[in-house]
């Protein structure tokens, strides 16, 4: 059992451990929305580039997450996690201020850019694969809900201000100076994780020779094995395959062209959506206390896909055709919060000490490699069968993840304390 689990639970407000790494998270959360709006703006202002040369820079974005599986291997037979989140952060600031220095020499080129997209996804790779064994050693285990919460709040919030406030930046400061500021807010994160105090997860055990690939294989396999976690794997990489075949992109298109909606409308009904991933953060932990953690799962696993089936049936008058699709929206906002708060929270429950990073680098591997198959899918669908058609098979597909869960223990699980009889325990829980 972790060392934060051996002494009552401070609550979360008054830790100020724990606040101090919210502080830093959500400062790089609306620093990321200002990247995500600021480096395609740079490819297309700067540069002119093509839509085909954009889309390759957000595909290398994700593309380090394909090796996430072996990077967590590595990362599980290191000791000191906090110190590679601190080298995480400081690479992705320095990464950053190299496109604003090029762009004042005037030798930012397209090639920068794509290193760039490289370079900062595979820190953010390395920063993710070392975080969960921290992150259990930071949040007493009865807290992992309302942390997950807070953590996922902050992002949601983020969604709601980050575009206006990085557009205004971009505006006021040009896309390549708007850029320092994310830069900034990862050396914010980097000093206050790096500031804080905590018991160092210990390495994992069993000699640090073993072939890489070796340990990147038993990490794939504790999952496979593990009923909680082969179902949830399967239930996150099914809804987020079939979320990337409606993707955003069709959605925007099906919502333009289909419906007829001005991209203002458009702007203010992701806008109700966001918000409605920012009230599923904060109402997790109360549905999860009422309902159970599992069941809030299954619950979001359906709420999360399954309102863009409402979106695909939109018609009559304008105002009828935006609400409906703002609706679709919310509720998908507010499920896939109600999905991730409680299954990351039973994740980082049920995953041994000394294996946490290499499940992660597994989870990512298959979790973010689906994308990108599941957002070709969608575009061959949508020139097979229309938009209605692609965004009702994305609709039932998601949906479908429930198949996942029924046969397994996540639906009978209530809560994550040492009393629930349900909740795994011995070598499948929290304890090594």
């Amino acid at each position: 059992m972790s060392s934060s689990d051996q002494a009552l639970p401070v609550p979360l407000w008054r830790d100020r451990r724990f606040r101090r790494f919210w502080a830093g998270q959500s400062v790089s959360q609306f620093g990321d929305r200002i990247t995500e709006l600021a480096l395609p703006l740079i490819a297309v202002g700067a540069l002119h580039a093509s839509a085909h040369q954009v889309a390759w820079l957000t595909a290398l974005i994700w593309t380090p997450n394909l090796l996430a599986i072996v990077l967590g291997a590595w990362v599980d037979h290191r000791i000191h996690k906090r110190r590679l989140m601190v080298l995480a952060d400081l690479v992705r600031a320095a990464v950053l201020l190299s496109l604003p220095a090029a762009y004042l020499l005037g030798t930012v080129t397209l090639s920068q850019l794509y290193a760039v997209a490289v370079l900062s996804g595979a820190a953010g790779v390395l920063f993710n694969t070392a975080y969960p064994p921290f992150f259990v050693h930071l949040v007493p285990r009865s807290s992992y809900v309302d942390a997950n919460s807070k953590l996922s709040a902050s992002r949601s919030a983020s969604y709601v201000a980050g575009p206006a406030i990085g557009g205004a930046l971009v505006q006021a400061l040009t896309a390549p100076v708007a850029i320092v500021v994310d830069a900034l807010t990862f050396l914010a994160s980097a000093v206050l994780v790096g500031r804080l105090s905590i018991d160092e997860p210990p390495a994992a055990h069993g000699p640090a020779a073993l072939p890489l690939l070796r340990r990147a294989r038993e990490g794939l396999m504790l999952v496979v094995r593990h009923p909680v976690l082969r179902a949830s794997l399967g239930c996150a990489a099914t809804v987020n395959f079939f979320t990337f075949v409606a993707g955003s992109g069709l959605i925007v298109l099906f919502a333009s062209r289909t419906l007829g909606l001005t991209a203002g409308v458009i702007g203010i009904a992701f806008g109700i959506g966001a918000i409605g991933s920012l009230l599923g953060a904060v109402i997790a932990p109360r549905i999860s206390r009422r309902i159970g953690v599992g069941r809030s799962i299954v619950v979001g696993a359906v709420l999360f896909p399954a309102p863009v089936a409402i979106a695909a049936a939109a018609d009559g008058p304008l105002w009828a055709r935006a609400g409906t699709l703002a609706a679709a929206e919310f509720l998908s906002g507010v499920g896939v919060m109600l999905f991730d708060v409680n299954l990351n929270s039973l994740q980082a429950d049920v995953i041994p000490d000394g294996v946490r990073s290499r499940v992660a680098g597994a989870y990512s591997s298959i979790n973010y490699g689906i994308r990108p198959v599941g957002a070709l899918l969608g575009g061959f669908l949508a020139t097979l069968i229309g938009l209605r058609g692609t965004l009702l098979v994305a609709a039932v597909g998601g949906s479908l993840s429930l198949l996942w869960l029924l046969p397994s223990p996540i639906p009978r699980i209530h809560s994550l304390t040492p009393d629930d009889p349900v909740a795994p325990d011995g070598d499948t829980g929290s304890e090594t």
